[in-house]
């Protein structure tokens, strides 16, 4: 069997933990095995095949890394549940002091009292959710 043939064995094979653990150094890996497949399918000796391998499998290493951990690093924070109702705006329905009041958040109506015990919002007013106490908002 000639040897670009088992280079191309060999991407596979080196393919195959890339999809189960996706990790893209085994891409990498599978890369070389192909750039080796390549040059001995252009006559090059089994030292320059390796070389080529070795190469090209740190190089795509050393590129796709760091790439991969700046992207990681930028990924948006998903908030969810209350998390996610924390810093939206809702519009006062019924008067909200401290000891509380409706607002509409979020297409729904939901109690509410004011963050500032002496403070009051008036319906219509918009209104800033601090926290979710329960089932009650904090706003400000």
């Amino acid at each position: 069997m000639d040897d670009w043939l088992w280079w191309l064995i060999a991407a596979v094979g080196l393919g195959i933990p890339l999809v189960v653990t996706a990790m893209p150094e085994f891409g990498m890996f599978a890369v070389g095995a192909v750039a080796a497949a390549i040059a001995a399918g252009l006559g090059l000796g089994i030292t320059a095949q390796v070389l080529i391998f070795v190469i090209v499998s740190v190089a795509g290493i050393a590129v796709v890394r760091p790439l991969a951990n700046r992207s990681r690093a930028q990924r948006p924070e998903l908030r969810s549940g209350i998390d996610a109702l924390k810093g939206r705006q809702a519009v006062v329905l019924e008067r909200v002091d401290g000891h509380g009041g409706r607002i509409k958040l979020n297409g729904e109506v939901w109690s509410a009292r004011a963050l500032d015990t002496g403070r009051a919002f008036e319906p219509g007013e918009s209104v800033d959710v601090v926290e979710i106490e329960g089932a009650t908002a904090v706003v400000m």
